[in-house]
């Protein structure tokens, strides 16, 4: 009896503290507004994709320095690398997965996600929100009906109203 009972606490306390399995899926990202199929893991709402699945689906990847794209990289903290990589990171070596949700997280990146259909969709980051927060239009130059040239800052301090057309 007593065994029985030494077993069955064994079993929960191995049950509570066991990994959370992933499950696989096949997943669609729509980044930077451009849909990509992928593999995926989805591993409670958190959705892990392959390092070659994230350099096709966002043009972004796992770099020493962090994660980057061209000349832009966002670093990872030191201390929590598992929560964004897991498997094995050298090439040829296993299938090495990145969590894209946390990634998000860390550069402030809106995601909403679709369960029934598995999509995910990711925001502007927060460095690409910049120039919407504050409130300011970009300078431009365009021509006039007669041709003079004319700047959105030659008005600055200015009430100005832009008419456009376009015949899309």
């Amino acid at each position: 009896m007593k065994g029985t009972i030494c077993s069955a606490l064994l079993l929960m306390l191995l049950l509570a503290i066991r990994p959370a399995v992933a499950k696989e899926v096949r997943a669609t990202v729509v980044y930077d507004d451009v849909a990509t199929g992928v593999s995926a893991q989805d591993e409670d709402g958190q959705l892990w994709i392959t390092t070659s699945d994230l350099k096709h689906a966002t043009r972004f990847a796992v770099k020493p320095q962090g994660v980057c794209r061209d000349e832009l990289c966002f670093p990872l903290p030191k201390a929590r690398q598992q929560e964004f990589l897991r498997g094995n990171q050298t090439k040829g070596k296993g299938t090495a997965w990145f969590n894209l949700t946390a990634f998000a997280a860390l550069v402030q990146q809106p995601v909403a996600r679709d369960a029934a259909t598995e999509t995910w969709y990711f925001g502007l980051r927060s460095d690409q929100r910049q120039t919407l927060a504050s409130l300011r239009a970009p300078d431009f130059t365009l021509p006039d009906m007669e041709g003079k040239t004319h700047s959105l800052a030659d008005f600055r301090g200015k009430k100005v109203l832009l008419v456009t057309w376009a015949s899309w």
